[in-house]
């Protein structure tokens, strides 16, 4: 493999945190690298702006905004810089435009343009034709969505000192038709936090040994942002700041050409478009031209500079929560371009070369101008597939027999505010109907929500609300024979993703757009609040089941509140029946602000809270019942660093903290074996990633979780941290994991065995299958699951959730004597509920536990066999989490 090595020129040593060796110094073209560029004599030295030249130190995140804010002061005809938001920890996200001086100046004009085209109603064909023939290209560069992949954010620096310092025709073109809009760092709180890490471990000098400190990162390296969440996942659910802010700047401009820029394995050359099948099959064959011609640019170049590269066989098309798929579905063309990684200054690859740092940019670069070339050259057909993309959408549902969606919206309200929010912010129209009225045979109320599909949102609607995208059938049929030969199948991501399954909202599909009054619904995600006679005598209570009560729960724990929960349904003396779950806080057991307090939470949680002028129950529990206990003010631990998977630890911990506002302790494993733990309530085992939780934490760590929960703890655990509470001598759980059902008996000891005859090809591929193996693994779907009613954990849960299932574990039920299994998977023919899942395992699931309780002393166990939190967006199951840690303490015996 031929490596592209590129000159650095010495650093001071007040420059880096270590001497620089020489083998930080090379010999060929400085970085960038481009031929036939011609710089200007009167640029800036990228020191100067910089502090370093490229690819002789990892740029920290400050450092990357001085530079860009360098370029914007000295050359502001050129690039405009625009701060579109902050990451979690108050870092700026910001992206630079670069263009010729004409087309900056009229920037906002351009932009206003670009949305006028991406609304076709609002044009007539000449106005568009004018427009198309009118407005440059715009192409989008997105760098290190994940902090650790180092090249892309100065790759993205590199190409904006080029654009702005090259003289040559290539150069001068791109400027003249294209607007270039580079976002350098996606991330910059994990960028940081690879950066500083990994300057502490550097020594005398940089080591490409792969064993070394440099190149493997302490937990939970610097991929994720503040909340360890992987952002080139969150693009359909926008859980993330960095994520939401993102989607508003795209749809200032909706650039035609978005490239997210990411890298992977050392050994593995370079990246980019075409992708790899699957393909969604919202994806229009226009845009899979352009993916075509722009691959076949970037290939051209690199053919002339000697750079090796792959395309098609990784990173599909499919999943629309990356970064590279989500603007397709407003009619851009996005891609993925991945360069190996050096995850430092040096690696030593398997065929023993090295790669550096200053490789990597150079090759982004490389592929950026490229891209940009391809822009320029395709720039009318670029607006004019945009154009057409966003028209023929508009007519797509009429066409498809599909003309609206429908919301009921008759429970959860908290949980469809959030949901038509989001969809908001994804740019499509949700409207809520201002009265009641009829469609497609069934009678809607007034507040009900109403999408309509002939928008140019379209596809993305159709992507985001669809039970089950279909996968191509001959790339399943590949996929089955690839599991009948022991291969790994092919499937990158999940398989479902559908916002109101994971919502567990209800939704109908109809083929009437019904004429009702509405008033368009706008982005906020939280409900207005409520008080309903607000001076009553006795005092207040919250009907449970959205995330709005949680919220008002998690706020009145922490102003010093007293509230009870009751774990039925009651019906009070003024005629309204309560659910499970429901929050009572009496006056008796309040201070005297009580009203002002309650009516300032209900505004801050979005609850519909009710005055009650006595407590008289004509059917269910009293108010003073064992079956209405107090939910008490806890502290909630959970076990940080490894071998916890940081993205099920991140996910868990921004529930309760971002979710409904309620803190967590994180606490590392070292401390946690011998801890005194009984200043907390609940302790939170999210999965684990590699490792296991028995390793890390030993014997005495495990008694001590044990004493924990018989002392009066709640212990729970996410997904296959359940597997923990099966081990050792003395298990928390009894249940045990299942091998996959198997038609094949023990083998016998002896070296021969009694003659078989195979009539058939299929006791062939049997006996090929390994005795006692693991179930095969899911990549994905969403499952339905059946909840137990009659338990304080279901309180307020709808007799149906939805799951996303990931993995292989799957658990035997628990024995009536042992505990509970309160959520269990549906039936086989039902379990289904989006996506994709082999036969075998379809079968296997079906009525296993979801959520099983045991109790051990004072205390108890909930295990969740999946991970309730996957991503934060399986909202369906967030209170179901929540109930385990409120009101799971409530129902422990803790002495307090």
């Amino acid at each position: 493999m031929r490596l592209f090595y590129t000159s650095l020129l010495t650093a001071s040593l007040a420059a880096l945190p270590c001497v620089a060796s020489a083998a930080d110094i090379s010999t060929a073209q400085p970085v960038p690298y481009f031929p036939q560029s011609d710089y200007r004599p009167d640029i800036s030295p990228v020191p100067e702006l910089l502090g370093h030249q490229f690819g002789e130190r990892i740029s920290e995140p400050a450092a990357i905004s001085r530079f860009f804010e360098q370029l914007a002061s000295r050359y502001p005809q050129q690039v405009k810089l625009v701060h579109y938001g902050k990451s979690w920890q108050g870092r700026p996200l910001f992206y630079a435009v670069i263009g010729s001086s004409s087309n900056i100046s009229k920037l906002a004009e351009i932009e206003a343009g670009m949305r006028k085209l991406a609304e076709p109603s609002s044009l007539s064909e000449p106005e568009a034709k004018q427009l198309i023939a009118s407005l440059p290209a715009s192409v989008w560069i997105a760098g290190s969505l994940h902090g650790n992949e180092i090249s892309p954010a100065d790759a993205a620096m590199a190409l904006a000192y080029h654009l702005l310092a090259d003289q040559s025709a290539l150069t001068q073109q791109i400027l003249s038709n294209t607007l270039v809009y580079i976002d350098p760092l996606q991330n910059p709180d994990g960028h940081h936090r690879f950066v500083s890490r990994y300057y502490a471990t550097v020594g005398l000098e940089h080591s490409p040994d792969r064993l070394s400190a440099e190149q493997n990162e302490p937990w939970p390296n610097g991929r994720t942002n503040h909340y360890l969440f992987d952002m080139n996942r969150d693009w359909i659910s926008l859980t993330q700041p960095e994520t939401a802010s993102r989607v508003r700047a795209l749809q200032q401009m909706y650039p035609l050409l978005f490239v997210d820029s990411h890298e992977m394995g050392g050994d593995m050359g370079y990246y980019f478009s075409p992708e790899a099948e699957p393909y969604n099959p919202h994806i229009q064959a226009s845009q899979r031209q352009v993916l075509n011609k722009v691959g076949q640019n970037n290939a051209k170049w690199f053919d002339e500079l000697g750079y090796h590269y792959f395309t098609r066989e990784i990173f599909d098309a499919f999943y629309p929560g990356y970064g590279a798929s989500w603007p397709l579905y407003y009619g851009s063309v996005s891609m993925t371009y991945e360069m190996a990684s050096a995850r430092g200054h040096h690696y030593r690859m398997q065929d023993g070369q090295i790669l550096t740092f200053a490789d990597g940019i150079q090759r982004n670069f490389v592929a950026f101008k490229a891209t940009l070339e391809t822009a320029s050259q395709q720039a009318s057909t670029l607006l004019q597939n945009f154009y057409q993309y966003r028209k023929t959408a508009a007519a797509q549902g009429e066409k498809d027999g599909l003309r609206s969606f429908i919301f009921a919206a008759e429970r959860d309200l908290a949980g469809h505010q959030k949901l038509m929010g989001v969809l908001t912010q994804h740019g499509i129209k949700v409207e809520q109907a201002q009265q009641a009225f009829r469609a497609c045979g069934k009678d809607y109320q007034a507040g009900s929500y109403l999408i309509r599909t002939n928008q140019p949102s379209y596809h993305l609607m159709r992507t985001l609300l669809d039970d089950t995208v279909p996968m191509d059938k001959a790339f399943l049929e590949k996929q089955e024979q690839r599991r009948a030969n022991n291969l790994p199948d092919q499937i990158y991501d999940v398989t479902a993703w559908s916002l109101p399954l994971m919502y567990n909202l209800q939704m109908q599909r109809c083929n009437q757009a019904p004429r009702v009054n509405t008033t368009v619904v706008g982005p906020d995600t939280l409900i207005a609040g409520s008080v309903s006679t607000p001076d009553a005598r006795y005092g207040y209570v919250v009907p449970w089941g959205d995330m709005a009560a949680a919220r008002f729960l998690s706020a009145a724990l922490q102003q010093g509140l007293t509230l009870r929960s009751s774990d039925l349904p009651f019906t009070h003396q003024n005629g309204q029946r309560y659910p499970a779950g429901t929050l009572v806080l009496s006056r008796a057991d309040n201070p005297a602000d009580l009203t002002t307090k309650v009516q300032q939470l209900a505004q801050q949680s979005g609850a519909r809270v009710q005055g009650l002028d006595n407590s008289w129950v004509t059917d269910g529990p009293n108010f003073g019942s064992f079956n209405v206990p107090a939910v008490p003010k806890i502290n909630v631990a959970m076990l940080w660093d490894e071998p916890t998977n940081p993205l099920s630890a991140g996910s868990a911990r921004f529930v309760l903290e971002r979710g409904i506002g309620y803190p967590v302790t994180a606490i590392r494993p070292a401390q946690l074996r011998s801890a005194d733990l009984s200043r907390y309530q609940v302790l939170i085992l999210p999965a684990t990633g590699s490792g296991s939780y028995q390793q890390a934490l030993g014997s005495v760590g495990s008694e001590n979780l044990r004493q924990f929960v018989q002392r009066g703890g709640v212990l729970i655990t996410l997904g296959n941290a359940t597997s923990y509470l099966l081990e050792g001598d003395k298990p928390l759980l009894s249940s045990k994991r299942e091998y996959q059902v198997s038609e094949q008996e023990k083998p016998a000891n002896e070296a021969r065995v009694p003659g078989r005859v195979l009539a058939e090809y299929r006791e062939f591929e049997q006996m090929l299958k390994p005795y006692q193996a693991d179930p095969d693994w899911v990549p994905g779907f969403i499952a339905n699951a059946v909840v137990d009613q009659n338990h304080w954990l279901t309180a307020g849960i709808a007799e149906q959730v939805r799951s996303l299932y990931v993995g292989n574990h799957i658990y035997q039920p628990l024995r009536i004597n042992d505990g509970r299994n309160v959520v269990n998977f549906a039936a086989p023919k039902d379990l289904l509920a989006g996506g994709f899942v082999w036969e075998e395992n379809r079968q296997q699931i079906a009525h296993k536990p979801l959520v099983m309780v045991q109790s051990h002393g004072r205390g108890q166990v909930i295990a969740f066999t999946q991970e309730p939190n996957f991503r934060a967006y399986v909202d369906g199951m967030h209170l179901l989490y929540i109930n385990a840690v409120f009101r799971g303490a409530a129902h422990a015996g803790a002495l307090r």
